[in-house]
């Protein structure tokens, strides 16, 4: 683990890999620990510091691995625990750190607490989850998927799942479920797991008197204080260990309310949902920006960039469309997208998140360029939330074109568990390898070069439409958004482009790092 630091989250770049697409070893058409370690050469290539591993606990699959039987085992389907544990010190071996992904607000239906629970009324499992009597549903409550957030064992007895059926919430008031969630921290972090992503984590605990959701009141499952207190006890448990990482999933629209999950005896980091779901604007971009950096210099958190994950649209299809937010409540399945505006955008915010102080997340196949996968038909689609919502994350989680001119492109050796689009073939690792123009090769250069250890962040003034800052004395990155070339700054040499240009006019969607003199 040579070159490894302390504080490490910081300024990393970490990859997502979502273990079923990325890359299949044993011919399945299922992504598993074995590809990951077969492709693991790739990941040490990009430059990235540390692999955030999606979910790949023993699981049903009722929401492709969020619903946890086992958090102390590896589904067959991925693997083994010894193949996790290589992976491990393999990935230490090359430089990079592994992340792990928990999910503590619920646990599949298959738990053996749930199964125990509805086998009888008496049984202690019972009171980890929140069984309800009613003749009529408890609470009107909308679950995160859309749909009721009620299920019925019986006549007069209910239990909530925010998710899906198959993931029954756990009750955090009871103590067995805080104490069994500090002994996974330590199961895995004793077997070298160097950060812990924490999924969903403003919902664990819920308003006993189950009031309904009005506006203007105190949300009852949302953000609710006593889940500072669980953050608190699993920090104690990380600073037990040396240079160990607690992440959290927190879509939080209050920068106040967002900023309390990372003060100093809490999360190291959390993911900026804000900038992800940031219109393409040269207005609103600085603006959420600012924001960012000013709530997290306030209590002395890195803050975090992120574009895209395996919950949201590939944001080159996004950045093609008219609107380019993201939200779950605005549908962008099926709008127009321009691809070739989509991508040169994308380019340009590589090049942005990768210059912002802080820590930079890649979702497996941005480095690729990949867009959403919008033509899956819809008796293969297996995202329960396109039932419930009817929108589907399926068009991001496509395994991963490697090479070759057709599906699979090297993915698997049989069927891939989704469709990949035949236009891909222009997007493999193989076809963009060596390709200077390629985004591939944008990210390898702009992750080799990206060394600003330097946290002096100011903006320069370039005109109307231009985000343009500093990153200490002698760096300078310039993002055009206006509707028309705009010259540089003065500068020594362009360390890198997002684009082609001649001369010192950066065309629009553009973006360049220089070198100031």
């Amino acid at each position: 683990m040579s070159g490894m630091t302390n504080q490490w989250w910081r300024d990393a770049v970490i990859y997502q890999v979502y273990p079923r697409s990325f890359a299949d070893g044993d011919g399945d058409g299922v992504g598993d620990i074995a590809g990951v370690r077969a492709r693991l050469g790739h990941l040490r290539d990009l430059g990235v510091d540390a692999i955030w591993m999606s979910p790949w606990y023993p699981s049903p699959m009722a929401d492709a691995g969020y619903d946890v039987s086992d958090f102390r085992d590896i589904d067959p389907v991925f693997g083994t625990l010894s193949e996790a544990e290589a992976l491990i010190a393999e990935a230490h071996e090359a430089g990079i750190r592994i992340i792990i992904d928990i999910v503590p607000n619920h646990i599949s239906s298959e738990h053996p607490w749930f199964k125990a629970a509805l086998a009888s009324e008496t049984a202690p499992e019972r009171e980890y989850f929140w069984f309800r009597k009613s003749q009529n549903m408890p609470t009107k409550w909308i679950g995160e998927f859309g749909g009721t957030a009620w299920t019925r064992v019986d006549e007069d007895t209910w239990y909530l799942h925010l998710f899906t059926p198959e993931q029954p919430d756990l009750n955090w008031d009871h103590p067995v479920v805080r104490e069994e969630f500090e002994s996974i921290l330590r199961f895995w972090f004793d077997r070298g797991a160097d950060g812990i992503r924490i999924d969903s984590a403003a919902l664990l605990f819920k308003d006993p008197a189950l009031p309904e959701v009005t506006d203007g009141e105190p949300h009852p499952f949302h953000d609710l204080d006593a889940v500072h207190d669980v953050y608190r006890s699993w920090r104690r448990i990380a600073d037990e260990y040396a240079d160990r990482a607690l992440i959290g999933e927190v879509w939080m629209p209050d920068v106040e309310r967002f900023t309390n999950y990372l003060r100093p005896d809490e999360l190291h980091a959390a993911f900026n949902f804000d900038f992800l779901g940031c219109a393409w604007d040269p207005y609103l971009m600085r603006s959420c920006i600012d924001r960012t950096l000013d709530a997290h210099a306030r209590i002395g958190a890195p803050p975090t960039w992120v574009l895209s994950n395996h919950d949201v649209t590939r944001h080159v299809t996004r950045y093609g469309r008219t609107d380019t937010t993201f939200s779950f409540e605005n549908n962008l399945d099926g709008t127009p997208v321009d691809l070739e505006l989509g991508t040169r955008r994308a380019r340009a915010a590589a090049l942005l998140t990768l210059s912002l102080p802080g820590s930079a997340y890649v979702y497996q196949g941005e480095e690729l360029g990949l867009w959403e996968n919008e033509s899956i038909p819809e008796d293969q689609i297996q995202d329960p939330m396109y039932a419930r919502r009817g929108h589907t994350r399926d068009g991001c989680r496509v395994p991963l074109p490697w090479s070759g001119d057709e599906p699979p492109f090297d993915f698997t050796t049989g069927a891939p568990w989704l469709p990949q689009p035949a236009e891909w073939k222009d997007r493999t690792v193989e076809a963009q390898t060596g390709d200077p123009s390629s985004m591939l090769e944008l990210y390898r250069s702009a992750i080799r070069l990206r060394a600003f250890k330097d946290q002096r962040f100011a903006w320069l003034d370039r005109g109307e439409g231009v985000l343009a800052w500093t990153r200490g004395a002698d760096f300078a990155c310039v993002l055009n958004l206006s509707g028309a070339p705009v010259p540089l700054p003065e500068h020594e040499s362009v360390l890198l482009a997002s684009g082609p240009f001649d001369g010192d006019l950066l065309p629009q969607d553009t973006a360049a790092w220089l070198r100031l003199k």
